[in-house]
């Protein structure tokens, strides 16, 4: 037997502390790893982006499908990581031993995972029978435009507090109170299940409604395959994150990561509104003005991936909608800045990550 081994056997707190050392390591490198994957994605998609002004066939189907796949895995990657700490907040503070809790929840999310499946067949199923009746275009054109219209609303500063602060603090509250109930008024376990399990499935399934919201535009004009590969991307990125949260029990940095994809969010919303523009022009619900001028400056690649096309109608919606998402940001930071700074405000860091008992 090897000295190391002996004194290992001797101190079991060096083997904690050589796993503790192993699993920090193992996170650090698997963080990394993201971050290369994303920087290599994106230096991909710029390098197809500029070759695509040289070779005429590629500007096609492909590149296209690719940036749609970018976007979509963009939105389910924000949405997972909302999920996620929605998660965490829910159970921070919970006793490790506690494990009918904490397998309620999973029960909860599984359900929310079914019901968003079942949400979304039945989703498709009336828009294809819509498409029988109205306008492809048509069509077209209004699921894109209720997508828009809901990822202003979740990128405007105002609803902020409302739409992701308040949803956080009302799940932990429902926490704490069923918690309470049980330990003060004598509750039946069987409620706080239950409670916990309804927690795990509205943290999931608020966020796949909001997928499936967004992604039947995509849906309709690029068919199902092109949707199915960005949520895989988004899945599996968001899949990372939860092992790392829940398995690991490692604190990301996710501030960061929501300033990250809110910054990749906004981008799509800028190419969601320029193709949203463009198809209510082919659907003929607005006029199309074109700007010769722009045409020899704004290269195919542009259109392509960025869907800045050279009409005044898309410019300028591409304008407005740049504008409501920076102008709330500066008048919310302003009025954050002004107002006292409240003793109970806490992180989504420290509302994530309670110590557990």
């Amino acid at each position: 037997m090897s000295r190391k081994t002996a004194t290992t056997m001797e101190r079991p707190e060096i083997a904690l502390t050589e796993h503790a050392g192993l699993a920090k390591s193992l996170a650090k490198i698997t963080v990394q790893a993201l971050w290369t994957s994303g920087f290599a994605i994106a230096g991909f998609v710029l390098w197809h982006a500029v070759s695509a002004t040289r070779i005429v066939d590629t500007v096609s189907t492909l590149p296209k499908s690719l940036s749609s796949v970018f976007d979509i895995g963009v939105l389910v990657f924000r949405e997972g990581l909302e999920c996620v700490l929605v998660l965490a907040a829910i159970t921070a503070g919970l006793k490790r031993d506690s494990s009918p809790c904490h397998k309620s929840i999973g029960v909860g999310v599984a359900a929310g995972f079914i019901v968003t499946l079942a949400t979304w067949f039945l989703a498709a199923r009336v828009l294809d029978d819509l498409s029988q009746r109205i306008s492809a275009l048509a069509l077209q054109a209004a699921t894109g435009l209720v997508a828009v219209v809901v990822l202003l609303i979740v990128m405007n500063w105002f609803f902020h507090k409302l739409y992701w602060t308040g949803w956080i603090s009302l799940h932990s509250e429902c926490k704490r109170k069923l918690l309470d109930d049980v330990k003060g008024r004598g509750r039946s376990r069987l409620g706080l299940l239950w409670g916990m399990g309804t927690l795990g499935f509205t943290s999931f399934y608020r966020e796949g409604f909001e997928v499936v919201l967004f992604l039947q535009s995509y849906r309709l004009r690029l068919g199902g395959a092109v949707v199915l590969w960005g949520a895989c991307v988004g899945i599996f990125l968001s899949a990372i994150v939860a092992v790392l949260t829940f398995v690991a029990h490692r604190k990301l940095p996710y501030r960061r990561m929501l300033v990250l994809t809110g910054v990749l969010l906004g981008i799509v919303l800028i190419v969601m509104v320029g193709e949203q523009g463009q198809e209510m022009q082919f659907a003929h619900w607005i006029p199309t003005t074109a700007l010769t001028a722009l045409v020899t400056i704004i290269p195919p690649w542009m259109s392509l991936w960025f869907s800045i096309f050279p009409t005044v109608e898309t410019l300028l919606a591409q304008a407005i909608a740049a504008g409501l998402v920076l102008g709330s940001y500066v008048v919310a930071t302003r009025i954050k800045s002004q107002l006292p700074r409240s003793g109970s405000g806490r992180s989504i860091e420290q509302r994530s990550k309670q110590p557990q008992r």
